[in-house]
């Protein structure tokens, strides 16, 4: 659950007190508010991968190396990691550690606790690579850590954490790509060990993204392979938690959706709030409707056979959705796109596409888009990453090399325009309230902002929407 794809400059958005743990599929009554509050903290540079709710702090990770506190002047040099009371919005100066590289992954851990996932090597000058645990003064707690890669994607559930990447070993045990370990003792659980293999489109073999079902017993794991196990699975893999891979599979991720830009291009996955299926979001191009490029798409996580097909597609004619959250009553999406219900478009408004840009919500039966449209404005450009030596254009805000996409420019919409805003992760609660990342070019590099809750600034003015559209799932 929600990645970032690098990008240029980073925001992050806040919640109100009641929030808890960050997981992604608490049910809500009702559709959040479009309204957001005004007093999260701002990141000056980088980006924001990553944000998770831990007892009365929101931890924050990304690429930034500066922040500070919303209306304030003062910058904190601060690299790649911090904290703020998600009451008050103010940065945590107790919590500082120190890494070296870029931090993609959150979890709450045990007493207070935070488990970090990313490309770093050191922890607080001391050797740690790619896993940690923090204490609540962010101090190293425990022996976590991978012997070479990074670390994507982590999931905390009780007392096992689930860590997703591209490495080889986790403290010290041979694990590819996968593994869950004990949250207090680090232990490496024998009965998740798998063999990802043949990457598509030739790239770096990872596991990128994942989503644990609400009762624990599922988890759905996403990346550049097409093979686990010595059988196909082509980008999409479900297992059972008790340690086998389930017989559950689809081809519909088998094309190649640009062989230039993307080895991979699932982005996020998440599961509903009663298991029963999950949704999806991929980036790839405007390649119509037989593929699943530039889509969000619901599955049904009740069949065990092979030759699924989705339940519903939602296209955006051509645009990425990076993240998705699903709470029972909507299908948050969040991307660079500018339409969605738009299977017709050819990075045009087709017929039946209705304005979403940057973020938008899907009907969890249908598919198709609500009428919720906070209309954040997204990042635009059309100059890729170099994905030689890894560098933006002079025009964008610096930002750290990205390891996790290798072989491939991976963001070929890096230029972001001056007041331009993506929008990205998202974690949910069960009041209403929604903490999302957004990353763009406003105003400089960077804020920090929140989608949900009563309270903060109007919602921006919203453009005028075509009729609604949408499409079923062929076959």
């Amino acid at each position: 659950m929600r990645r970032v794809i690098s990008v240029v400059a980073a925001t992050v958005a806040a919640a109100a007190a009641t929030i808890m743990p960050a997981l992604a599929d608490e049910a809500q009554t009702k559709v959040v508010s479009a309204n957001p509050v005004n007093y999260t903290p701002n990141a000056l540079d980088g980006t924001v991968h990553a944000v998770a709710a831990v007892g009365s702090k929101i931890i924050v990770g990304g690429s930034f190396t500066q922040i500070k506190n919303a209306g304030s002047s003062t910058t904190i040099n601060q690299k790649y990691l911090f904290a703020y009371d998600k009451t008050t919005g103010k940065i945590d100066t107790g919590f500082r550690p120190t890494l070296n590289g870029l931090v993609y992954a959150l979890a709450p851990g045990p007493s207070g606790s935070v488990f970090a996932g990313g490309s770093f090597t050191t922890v607080n000058g001391a050797t740690n690579r790619g896993l940690v645990r923090l204490s609540a003064t962010g101090k190293r707690s425990g022996t976590f850590g991978i012997s070479s890669g990074y670390v994507r994607d982590l999931i905390t559930r009780g007392t096992q954490l689930y860590v997703g990447g591209q490495f080889s070993k986790v403290n010290g045990v041979s694990r590819s790509r996968l593994a869950r370990l004990n949250t207090s003792t680090g232990a490496v659980d024998s009965k998740i060990n798998f063999a990802f293999s043949d990457p598509i489109n030739d790239g770096a073999l990872k596991v990128y993204d994942m989503a644990l079902s609400p009762d624990g017993t599922k988890l759905v794991a996403t990346g550049s392979f097409m093979k686990v196990d010595g059988k196909s699975r082509m980008q999409v893999a479900l297992f059972n938690t008790s340690g086998s891979l389930s017989t559950w599979a689809t081809s519909r991720y088998g094309p190649v959706c640009n062989n230039v830009a993307f080895d991979s291009y699932i982005r996020d996955v998440d599961f509903d709030p009663t298991g029963k299926y999950f949704v999806i979001v991929t980036t790839g191009g405007p390649f119509g409707t037989t593929t699943l490029c530039d889509t969000a798409a619901r599955w049904d996580a009740a069949k065990t056979s092979a030759g699924q097909q989705p339940q519903w597609i939602n296209w955006t004619g051509g645009d990425t959705l990076m993240s998705v959250s699903v709470t029972g009553v909507a299908v948050y999406v969040g991307g660079h796109q500018r339409w969605l219900d738009n299977p017709y478009g050819h990075d045009t408004a087709g017929p039946g596409a209705v304005s979403r840009p940057g973020i938008g919500a899907l009907n969890p039966t249908t598919g198709k888009a609500l009428s919720w449209n906070p209309t954040r404005t997204r990042g635009q450009a059309a100059t890729p990453r170099n994905s030689a030596t890894n560098t933006t254009p002079a025009s964008a805000c610096s930002h750290p090399a990205d390891p996790s996409y290798s072989r491939r420019s991976q963001d070929p919409m890096v230029i972001i325009r001056s007041h331009t805003l993506r929008w990205g992760r998202f974690v949910v609660d069960g009041n209403h309230r929604m903490i999302t990342t957004a990353w763009g070019r406003p105003r400089g590099c960077g804020i920090l902002r929140v989608c949900g809750g009563p309270c903060g600034r109007p919602p921006a003015s919203r453009p005028t929407s075509r009729r609604a559209g949408g499409t079923a799932a062929p076959g």
